[in-house]
């Protein structure tokens, strides 16, 4: 729900929003160049002295006024002329002329009413109160994302448009909700909604006396310049009109024949937090606070931009769910932990049996988990991937946490079902988390805690089984996975290792597709990818996609990977038999947590066999010559020293700063682990002064260098673990 109260506010208003937001940013420029350029009273200096400087230079002076910024502005008439200046407080002499900038103006007008009147206030305030929403509904997502208030800052994954979605609306949210704010305070005032709040000002009559001067008013001389805000002088020739005095505090009325007080009214507190909105709204009064304000609107376009990407993207990798019914009146609530899509797609083949089956089911992330909406709710089931090693997939971020912080379970029971491959040591780790802390919770379980291994067909299926015996009904899920979008990749060159060794292995370089503007912008097809992203090959006779860290990025103008020839595998079998010329279906998949960041600080390469791919995607790339420090493995250097003619180039370049091997083959056997332990005292200095260690390669690789940094950092008080919470340490293990 709170979704899509940001979703459709965003995307219907994006126009009027981004117009609003613009326009403010402009305008809140305005206030701090007058403050910059107007001359400022000086300290000591009263209403009666600055009166008297100004009307000795016009003596047809009729109103002085004093803008929030300090600046003077004079109001005369003379020989039947009206007149108006800016006026140097020290002097009383005009310094520039008073009329408005008329870009300003014009800003202005855009902003408030779109030039449309009162039709086109309504539209901005309706803008306005989009943005509200927007706001407000954006900082409940990025709690969900982030985990719980207190992580609000904690570091982001996943694609790039929602991690700059995410990261602007951190820093800008509280803006926006004062401006949006204060926006509709100033409509709902300027169409009458709001109480005047003003307290009524009587006065006594006046003397009927004439001639007294500003500057002899006592009045005018105990009050500072620095409060004035209005000072009105008398119509000439008529003996009842008075003094206006508008200050800071209050507005009074000066006898002109005697400069008596005929009557005084404080600022009621209902004008002070009227004037306080106006300030916090424009930045009169407040230019810092104004420009930062103004900064932050410029994220507003940036946003709805990232915005429109990230629901476009959504609408690609989650599959339409038809019929998902109101969590408020589902008897099924189906709870997804997705980092990739697939998982999605068996929630829509459950969904949509369910649904047959006469079920009324909910769909949703697992991040919007919410036991008080489900009212209906006869069970819950969840169906979770793993992201990495064994943590929390991107839609089901702060699940475990809201679970652990809650009084009790709900009372309705709950199935749980993994997804993951189990030749992988954390095999479905954080749906096994999920359990416990339900078990832990008194959680009533509706069938044991199951998997699904390698996006099997069958064991959903088998699972299904259970599930319908468990809910009294014929449930059969026939499950036909969405094949990815592919296109062909031409081969332009193969360079073979490893023949000799029985262990052949090729660097693999394809011409770039074509893309169009639009998937550049979106990062469609194969728009827009770098160096650790995934390659997606869906071989011949098979429906389950394989997938090859990229050893380049879009900028080198080529795609290129490293592949290892696989006893009966499948796909690496296919790839190697291609031939210059050949053509290969496939996709791209981002990877963005095994990215090189675009920090200054070091990085420690470590990869063995074809781990090498992306770590030479990350040199290649390493145009600002950021220190790279990079351990390969490899069996022996006559046979399987993968890239070894541009190693040599790139140091040249100052791309590549060291280069430390390890021969696992020769006389001394000798591990990547092995050469971190030799160079531990670097290592651990590295790491120490903000190094961030990037590992790639087979599982056992990772395990022993993991091992070798708990050693070499032991004695520094750092360990992997805590590199990995601050996202210094990350690991693409297959």
């Amino acid at each position: 729900m709170i979704r899509m109260f940001h979703r459709w506010p965003g995307l219907l208003a994006l126009a009027l929003i981004t117009v609003l937001a613009l326009s403010g940013a402009v305008l809140s420029v305005f206030p701090a160049a007058e403050r910059l350029t107007a001359p400022q009273v000086e300290a000591g200096l009263t209403v009666a002295d600055l009166a008297a400087r100004i009307q000795t230079a016009y003596p047809g002076v009729e109103q002085i006024r004093r803008a929030p910024s300090g600046r003077i502005t004079v109001y005369w008439f003379e020989g039947g002329t009206p007149g108006a200046a800016v006026v140097d407080p020290a002097t009383g002499q005009g310094v520039k002329s008073a009329d408005p900038n008329r870009f300003e103006r014009w800003m202005t007008n855009l902003h408030r009413s779109l030039f449309l009147g009162d039709g086109g206030r309504i539209a901005m305030a309706a803008g306005a109160a989009a943005m509200l929403v927007l706001a407000l509904s954006g900082a409940v997502l990025v709690v969900r994302r982030a985990g719980g208030w207190r992580r609000w800052f904690a570091p982001l994954r996943g694609p790039l448009s929602g991690r700059l979605h995410v990261e602007i609306a951190r820093i800008a949210i509280v803006g926006l909700v004062l401006s949006s704010l204060t926006a509709l305070w100033m409509a709902a005032s300027t169409f009458g909604f709001l109480p005047d709040g003003g307290s009524a000002l009587s006065y006594a009559a006046p003397s009927g006396q004439t001639g007294m001067m500003p500057g002899a008013i006592d009045l005018l001389g105990q009050t500072p310049a620095s409060t004035l805000r209005e000072l009105s002088f008398p119509y000439p020739d008529d003996a009842t009109d008075v003094f206006t005095l508008k200050t800071d505090s209050g507005t009074g009325y000066l006898d002109q024949g005697t400069g008596a007080v005929l009557g005084w009214a404080d600022l009621t507190g209902w004008e002070s937090a009227s004037e306080t909105i106006v300030m916090l709204h424009t930045g009169q009064g407040a230019a810092v606070l104004g420009l930062v304000l103004g900064l932050m609107a410029l994220g507003v376009p940036v946003m709805g931009v990232t915005g429109v990407v990230i629901w476009l993207a959504a609408r690609r990798g989650r599959p339409q769910i038809r019929g998902n019914q109101p969590a408020g009146q589902a008897q099924t609530i189906l709870l997804v932990g997705s980092e990739g899509g697939s998982t999605w797609g068996f929630a829509a083949t459950l969904h949509r049996a369910l649904t047959e089956a006469g079920q009324t089911v909910h769909a949703a992330p697992m991040s919007a988990f919410d036991p008080k909406r489900y009212a209906r709710a006869d069970r819950i089931i969840v169906l979770a991937a793993t992201y990495g090693d064994g943590a929390a997939p991107a839609s089901a971020r702060g699940f475990l946490d809201r679970l652990a912080q809650g009084d009790a379970a709900p009372a309705i029971p709950l199935a749980v079902l993994g997804f993951g491959d189990r030749s992988f040591p954390q095999y479905c780790t954080f749906a096994k988390a999920v359990t416990a802390v339900a078990e832990a919770k008194g959680w009533q379980q509706l069938l044991a805690f199951d998997t699904v291994d390698r996006q099997s067909p069958q064991d959903f299926a088998r699972w299904g089984q259970a599930l319908g015996a468990a809910m009294g009904i014929n449930l059969d899920l026939t499950h036909q996975p969405v094949v990815p979008q592919s296109q062909p990749l031409t081969l332009i060159s193969r360079r073979v290792y490893g023949a000799e060794v029985q262990a052949p292995t090729a660097i693999l370089r394809f011409a770039l597709p074509k893309a169009s503007l639009w998937q550049r912008l979106t990062g469609r097809g194969f728009g827009r990818f770098q160096a650790g992203d995934l390659l997606g090959i869906l071989p011949e006779g098979s429906t389950l996609p394989r997938f090859y860290s990229l050893a380049s990025g879009r900028r080198d103008g080529f795609v290129e990977v490293v592949v290892r020839k696989l006893h009966g595998g499948l796909c690496s079998g296919q790839l190697m038999a291609l031939e210059p010329g050949d053509s290969v279906a496939a996709f791209l998949h981002p990877n963005p947590s095994f990215h090189a960041d675009r920090s200054a600080a070091p990085l420690i390469l470590i990869g063995a066999g074809t781990g090498i791919g992306p770590l030479a995607g990350f040199t290649r790339a390493n145009a600002r010559k950021r220190p790279i420090h990079l351990f390969f493995g490899m069996r022996h250097p006559d046979s399987d020293f993968l890239y070894d003619a541009e190693f040599g180039v790139w140091q040249a370049q100052g791309h590549l700063t060291r280069l430390i091997t390890a021969i696992s083959r020769g006389a001394r056997p000798h591990y990547v682990q092995d050469a971190l332990r030799a160079e531990g005292a670097e290592v651990a200095r590295l790491i120490q002064s903000g190094a961030r260690v990037m590992v790639c390669g087979g599982r056992e690789m990772a395990v022993g260098v993991a091992d070798a940094l708990a050693d070499i950092l032991a004695p520094v008080g750092l360990t992997p673990i805590a590199l990995k919470a601050e996202g210094r340490y990350v690991e693409d293990v297959y």
